[in-house]
């Protein structure tokens, strides 16, 4: 049953509105919205994760709600960043993979919707949705800063750095054109537009936090609402961990200390990021959320470093462990602590969430398709109980890869990019589109309910349902399809 509309406008208004205690004004309420990058649903201790010591995340999510059954809207970065920013499926802007485009200039943002509606707005971290420097040339993707999409202040690089020493490409890499030794995609961080090569010296998170903690300090000293991204690099390769945070870990394999050194790392940070609004006293009016872009990469996982918890898959693999994050929300006194929800939820949600606490609405020109819903209800133990799909994509099609997934609350339907017993990672042959689709061989149905595993495929044994839910998945990629050829924008 959906929430009354009055119930939810009633509630967009109390979030909106923030008591001042010391002046007794009505204040916007900050956001800040923090990723990490193949972070997998088990890599942190609040999903129950035995080893990595996370105590700061932990007890920002004991202290707020945390989403059980949150997902990625992709398996793999780039599109699920578009997602987040825009509530709208990544395959109707054309981001089908990483670098694969640039955000267009004609979708529109959180960024741009708190901008219009009084916030100062940045990012920092790792954009990777288009190239930061104007003269950069690479095979995919196209210049696109952040500072096109209402980014006022931004300190990002166009994507992967090292987690230590993020400027200099570490020991044993020789990967993606870099040498041991060498300088990082000649220096890697970019400032308002301006190359940075100073303070590029030990853990990359703490190195992101610099430059972000002097942003949300001004704004503060300004009395003005923020809009804030932290986009940390953690733990995308190269893996790269510091004396101290090896350390923790030495009883375990080297790239096992890397891994888990570097996620404490980046918890530090978190830590360091809520004293701060402590500090500032403006905890109170400050929602945090934290996720992550996509599951961790099949190399930690295989390995049985990285954790995807109980669930199976890994990052470009469409199942549970590619695409369902890690997630809560922290908001003192406005958030009952201690809660949980296995409601479905997404990164598509962000947008509207956001844009309904800060009471931004689309004028009429502008209204497009928005695939996510707002989770105020939710967040605010007010009965949230959407009738809903979420749909999820990832596609090289110069690889003979689209591989895709559409669930409901029960049931979730699969088109893996090859054949059963094939390996996820082996790319099919150049193939017709339109016959694709009769391979029955390429499509699964699970009930996650039952078996939140993916074990057992119940096609054949609930061929009505399979049959809707196929049905449901040609529907959505033919709309997103619409959507990236230009059904959505004005010209």
């Amino acid at each position: 049953m959906k929430t009354p509309l009055r119930l939810t406008l009633l509630l967009s208004l109390s979030l909106m509105i923030v008591s001042n205690s010391q002046t007794n004004a009505e204040v916007p309420p900050n956001i800040i919205f923090v990723m990490a990058d193949d972070l997998g649903w088990g890599d942190v201790g609040f999903n129950g994760n035995p080893i990595v010591k996370t105590p700061n995340m932990d007890k920002m999510a004991r202290e707020g709600l945390q989403l059980k059954r949150f997902y990625a809207s992709s398996s793999i970065c780039s599109p699920t960043r578009a997602s987040t920013l825009t509530g709208r499926h990544p395959w109707r802007q054309g981001i089908l993979a990483a670098h694969t485009n640039g955000l267009r200039v004609g979708e529109i943002t959180i960024a741009e919707a708190a901008k219009e509606c009084g916030y100062a707005t940045g990012i920092f971290g790792k954009w990777h949705l288009g190239w930061v420097k104007p003269d950069e040339v690479g095979s995919r993707g196209h210049y696109s800063p952040p500072w096109h999409h209402g980014f006022e202040e931004s300190f990002v690089t166009t994507s992967a750095v090292p987690t230590w020493n993020p400027a200099i490409t570490p020991p044993g890499w020789n990967n993606w054109g870099q040498k041991e030794g060498e300088i990082w995609k000649n220096y890697p961080y970019v400032e308002n537009g301006v190359t940075i090569r100073d303070n590029m010296e030990g853990d990359d998170s703490r190195v992101i936090m610099d430059r972000a903690i002097p942003f949300i300090e001004n704004a503060a000293k300004q009395e003005k609402p923020f809009l804030t991204c932290i986009w940390f690099h953690t733990p995308h390769e190269p893996v790269v961990a510091g004396p101290e945070y090896r350390a923790m870990y030495s009883h375990y394999s080297e790239e096992a200390q890397h891994y888990y050194g570097c996620i404490t790392a980046m918890d530090d940070q978190m830590g360091r990021l809520r004293k701060t609004l402590e500090n500032l006293g403006i905890a109170d009016s400050t929602l945090i959320i934290f996720t992550s872009d996509n599951g961790p990469s099949s190399g930690v996982t295989g390995k049985g470093i990285a954790s995807t918890g109980p669930f199976r898959g890994s990052k470009h693999t469409i199942y549970e462990g590619g695409i369902r994050v890690p997630t809560f929300f922290y908001w003192p006194n406005k958030i009952e602590a201690s809660r949980t929800s296995d409601e479905m939820t997404g990164t598509v949600d962000i947008f509207p969430t956001i844009t309904q606490i800060i009471g931004y609405t689309f004028e009429e020109k502008q209204k497009r398709p928005i695939d996510g819903e707002s989770l105020i209800p939710l967040i605010m133990d007010a009965g949230w109980e959407p009738e809903r799909t979420l749909f999820f994509g990832y596609q090289r099609l110069y690889k003979g890869v689209k591989t895709m997934a559409l669930m409901n609350e029960t049931y979730k339907i699969i088109r893996r990019p090859t054949p059963k017993g094939k390996s996820p990672f082996t790319p099919m042959p150049k193939y017709d589109h339109d016959t694709l689709w009769e391979d029955s061989s390429l499509y699964s149905l699970y009930n996650l309910k039952d078996d939140p595993g993916e074990s057992a495929d119940l096609k054949m044994e609930k061929p009505e349902i399979f049959q809707s839910m196929l049905d449901q998945l040609k529907t959505a990629d033919l709309d997103c399809q619409l959507s990236r050829e230009g059904a959505d924008y004005s010209f």
